[in-house]
């Protein structure tokens, strides 16, 4: 069985697209093709950093997977006519590069992955059912809620979730990343199949929780510093108030993005206090989690329906550790954390640095109850939601299509 992913906005090396999803269904015998964009020339990494001096041909097989890349495109420019073509019931007017390299394809299943690599996947399955009487199977992976109904402009948001409820009959399989997203999604189409595949790791190796640092308390921050995800002069403030009290240490995995990225600039009396790790390799991650204490979370649920119904990758990266999670009032996580007892959540949908830094200096004096909540993330993991888990989810939608 021939797959295809169909990629317009991601890195072609995302860690859930490429380093579980693609690998997974390879290991299952599965003939993996990934259509991938590149930005000038170039193909990006997760970090934002373009790849100059490698992966230049335009197709090329990596990891037992077959790459093809195009120019990326903005599709959100042209919205009106988009949705026009959408509602055509036609395929003549999709002619965008994602469409016409993936109908060469002529796979058996294709797995979108965005919002606009979905309209392009519908052209697919539209030209190859008249074109060449081939009905193909369509996945869209929606990796998050797009679009957002509380951040994206009026108009803009109205005619998306026009063009969702009318591609959404089109497709065969929808996949989503929590409980809330899979019901927003069954409200505008009851009977579509659904199913959650969390954004879990691999099981990392078992880390002992002995040889974490009695004298220092430790948090982390794994991910994308940005205003909205990981404030980092919030991650300073609480690095501050922390250390007026107890003697703490801030980690951050990850950073800003893009070629002419900002620095991040630690203020001079907190350097040996806020670690700064940069983007590291996807199987590096356990070992730059270890001895830590507690991984940090802050996201804007006011503002963004997408935030209050995320389950991100860094909570199960901190979970799979063993490292209990601390977050603001996000619907999802917070019911996954009371259940499973394996962190704590602040009643605020607008956490400040003080609530932070107040909920980091009790969990400190109450060691013994942080053990506890380091133990059951990694039970929880380990039983439930480790990625050896979830792909076997992937494997039932892909043998029930």
């Amino acid at each position: 069985m021939k797959v295809c992913f169909l990629v317009q906005e991601h890195p072609f090396l995302d860690a859930r697209i490429f380093q579980k999803e693609a690998k997974s269904l390879l290991k299952q015998g599965y003939e993996v093709t990934m259509i991938v964009p590149r930005v000038k020339g170039c193909l990006f990494d997760i970090s934002g950093k373009m790849f100059v001096d490698s992966f230049k041909s335009d197709i090329f097989t990596y990891e037992g997977i077959k790459i093809i890349t195009y120019e990326q495109f903005y599709p959100h420019k042209n919205l009106k006519n988009l949705n026009y073509n959408i509602k055509s019931g036609s395929y003549h007017r999709f002619n965008d590069l994602l469409t016409k390299i993936g109908i060469e394809q002529e796979a058996d299943i294709y797995h979108a992955h965005e919002f606009f690599s979905l309209y392009s996947g519908i052209g697919i399955k539209r030209t190859l059912h008249a074109t060449k009487a081939k009905d193909i199977k369509l996945i869209y992976d929606s990796h998050e809620l797009d679009p957002d109904p509380h951040t994206t402009n009026n108009q803009t948001t109205k005619i998306m979730i026009d063009m969702l409820q009318f591609m959404l009959k089109e497709v065969n399989y929808l996949i989503t990343v929590s409980e809330s997203i899979k019901a927003w999604y069954q409200n505008l189409s009851p009977n579509l199949p659904i199913e959650i595949i969390y954004n879990s790791p691999p099981l990392s190796p078992n880390l002992s929780f002995s040889k974490r640092n009695n004298d220092t308390f430790s948090a982390v921050y794994e991910g994308l510093i940005h205003k909205t995800k990981g404030n980092f002069n919030k991650l300073i403030e609480i690095t501050e108030i922390c250390n007026k009290e107890i003697d703490f240490k801030f980690r951050i995995i990850g950073g800003t993005k893009g070629i002419e990225r900002d620095q991040l600039l630690v203020p001079s009396h907190l350097k040996d206090k806020i670690e700064l790790l940069g983007w590291i390799d996807y199987t590096k991650l356990p070992l730059a989690l270890s001895n830590v204490d507690l991984g940090w979370i802050d996201l804007e649920p006011e503002q963004s329906l997408n935030h209050r119904y995320a389950m991100p990758n860094k909570f199960f990266s901190y979970l799979n550790n063993g490292i209990p999670v601390l977050v603001n009032n996000c619907n999802d996580m917070k019911k996954f954390i009371e259940s499973h007892q394996c962190g704590h959540v602040i009643n605020k949908m607008k956490a400040t640095s003080e609530d932070y830094a107040d909920a980091i200096i009790s969990l400190y004096r109450n060691k013994s109850t942080l053990k506890k909540m380091g133990i059951n993330a990694r039970k929880i993991m380990k039983d439930v939601y480790r990625w050896e888990e979830m792909e076997k989810r992937l494997f039932n939608i892909y043998n029930n299509l």
